[in-house]
């Protein structure tokens, strides 16, 4: 049988605390939107300072990227710092090099201060070479990260099963439980004073003195700043989703008898294989991450996790394989995040995004950033990470990723339908039906239900692809993603999409 998504494994052992829904207009000094790392920590800092905060959050806190990562807390980073150093220079990647431990330091300090229990873990990361081809990039990131004042070491020892050509190690770096931190902090902003509000989808924000919050539930919250620290930017101004790109990847959690790693792993090259261990009341567990591909891209196939799992079974003693999850990630094509008022023009809007697949130190320096700025402080790393910065080396990325967009919205529309009715739609599967001269996108659900959705994304209208992974619908543009009955999973989107009757 051909695995599917479940629930991560981080949700089985890091107990709810529920929040209200907004239920009435609300005044704030700061609105932050959305309830992940980026967003609680930002509103961490900003209640720290004193400042009234309210968090908005669509789903739960950390339920969504923040609840679906490994929970890597590293300055290694694959070859990050390689790329970085290519579009931003040697005093770009050494001062992202030397943030990311910082990043680390603070957060810490802050488990320490708070005696948060999120298994915080110092370990030693690794980049390693799968294949002789990708030494030469492990060699190339170890040289940066010298360059860049870190002690990293070449190397052949990794605690991995089998032999590797190079690797790089780079030693105390950290993991953690993601949602025990990130609901941990979440409970300080609300001990401070301000407020965390489950279950409220943001529509929009009218920026002005003050800003106003619109929430698909009715209220609004007007503030003097406001924040939006969603995976994706959901706001249209600044054209982000011009410069991002939105990427998806798989994970497995496996139970084993022994032999997880002491460490933090992850492949230079493709297909990426990402690994570390946690060990809980149920045993100890090997979670292995890799598989990836672009939002909305057809290798959305329940065989990623097959993979994954072959991977665990080849070269681990696996007792069980219980969860399997997918997680989305938004990529700036010029590899920095983007934290800093939210277009050129902006005086009280802000983003913190873009945290490229490492956001527990990404989200967490954006996050001191922001609290920075709104204060009135200078942050040294706030010009370099401007989301309104120029980037000439990164302008083929940009129309790389707009060349495939502009594919997409065009061709995507000249493809024929899948189905010619309802009634060849299999269990547990979709397809795209004809539906007089248009198309609808219908999924029979393994009960026989059938569930039928406008394919026009809500969001610029490109045609939606179905992810059969994880039974979503996803937006091959800009990757927003939508339910079966097409409640909005992941944005830029903000409104669901429009139901429809299931073609005859």
């Amino acid at each position: 049988m051909i695995p599917r998504a479940t629930e991560p494994l981080w949700f089985a052992d890091a107990a709810p605390a529920p929040y209200p829904q907004l239920d009435a207009d609300l005044e704030a000094d700061v609105a932050v939107v959305g309830a992940g790392i980026a967003g609680v920590t930002t509103a961490y800092l900003l209640a720290r300072d004193g400042a009234r905060v309210a968090v908005l959050e669509r789903g739960t806190v950390g339920g969504g990227a923040t609840g679906s990562t490994t929970a890597k807390v590293s300055a290694l980073q694959q070859t990050k710092l390689t790329t970085i150093r290519r579009l931003h220079g040697a005093d770009g990647a050494a001062s992202y090099a030397r943030a990311s431990v910082d990043a680390i330091d603070w957060m810490e300090q802050t488990i320490a201060e708070h005696a948060i229990d999120s298994a915080w873990q110092r370990l030693p990361a690794y980049t390693y070479a799968a294949r002789e081809d990708e030494v030469t990039a492990v060699q190339r990131e170890a040289e940066t990260l010298r360059e860049a004042g870190l002690d990293a070491e070449l190397t052949t020892d990794t605690p991995l099963p089998f032999d590797v050509p190079a690797a790089v190690r780079l030693d105390r770096q950290a993991q953690l439980h993601p949602l025990r931190y990130v609901r941990a902090l979440a409970a300080e902003v609300v001990s401070a004073g301000s407020h965390v509000f489950e279950g409220t989808p943001v529509l929009q924000v009218r920026e002005g003195e003050p800003c106003r919050v619109e929430t698909e539930t009715g209220p609004v919250v007007t503030a003097r700043d406001v924040v939006v620290a969603t995976n994706y930017p959901l706001l249209d101004r600044g054209l982000y989703f011009a410069r991002m790109e939105a990427t998806r990847s798989y994970l497995v959690a496996a139970r084993v008898r022994a032999g997880a790693p002491d460490g933090m792993l992850i492949s230079a090259g493709e297909p990426t294989r990402s690994l570390r261990s946690y060990t809980d009341d149920a045993g100890t567990w090997l979670l292995v991450g890799g598989e990836g591909h672009t939002t909305g891209a057809s290798k959305a196939q329940p065989t990623r996790y097959g993979r994954l799992e072959a991977f665990a079974r080849e070269h681990y003693d696996v007792v069980e394989i219980p969860y399997r999850w997918s997680t989305q990630d938004g990529m700036p094509t010029d590899s920095l995040p983007y934290v800093g008022p939210y277009t050129p023009r902006s005086r009280h809007l802000y983003v913190n995004a873009g945290g490229q697949k490492w956001g527990m130190t990404n989200a967490t320096i954006g996050a001191r950033i922001l609290a920075d700025r709104i204060a009135g402080r200078e942050h040294p790393l706030a010009a370099r990470w401007d989301p309104n910065r120029a980037t000439l080396r990164s302008a083929p990325e940009v129309a790389k990723a707009q060349a495939r967009v502009s594919l997409h919205f065009v061709g995507d529309r000249l493809l024929p339908a899948e189905a010619g009715s309802s009634a060849d739609v299999p269990p547990g599967e979709a397809r795209v039906v004809r539906s007089g001269l248009g198309k609808v996108g219908v999924f029979r659900d393994d009960d026989g239900g059938l569930h039928a959705v406008s394919l026009r994304c809500t969001h610029l209208g490109c045609l939606l692809r179905f992810n059969d992974a994880d039974r979503s619908w996803d937006c091959p543009c800009h990757g927003s993603r939508f339910d079966v009955d097409g409640r909005v999973l992941a944005g830029p989107a903000t409104r669901p999409l429009r139901r429809r009757e299931p073609p005859a």
